[in-house]
């Protein structure tokens, strides 16, 4: 299983419950702890990987998780407000109101990412025998 860390800082103008069940639609298993901040916690990665598939975005997952790869991790910045909605959507770092910054512990950041977002032909996942 895939694990994943997650961090969100919450804006005095946004709602923390809010915000909670934002993270939440997204990584439902997520423990997250009330920090100061905001919340901090650790998910699994099966329902990230569900909403990826129905929402058919595994090229753009694919491209964003290659471009954050970062030594053995790989970094990705979540939309808050869109994951308000139950969707994933992938956000600048410097977004105004912040991110869903979500860091996943590869060890072998290429297999990690086969397995989130496979490679696909004419948009229908590539299966590997």
């Amino acid at each position: 299983m895939v694990m994943v860390w997650i961090s969100c800082k919450v804006y005095p103008s946004e709602d923390k419950e809010k915000v909670r069940k934002a993270i939440l639609n997204l990584f439902p298993d997520a423990s997250l702890d009330d920090t100061d901040l905001g919340f901090e916690g650790e998910a699994g990665a099966d329902r990230f990987c569900d909403l990826v598939r129905k929402q058919k975005i595994l090229d753009s997952t694919r491209s964003t998780m290659f471009k954050g790869i970062r030594g053995r991790a790989i970094i990705l910045h979540l939309n808050k407000q869109v994951a308000a909605v139950g969707k994933v959507s992938f956000t600048d770092p410097a977004t105004i109101l912040g991110t869903l910054q979500v860091t996943i512990d590869a060890g072998d950041p290429e297999t990690v990412i086969d397995r989130i977002a496979p490679r696909t032909v004419d948009g229908e996942e590539v299966k590997v025998c």
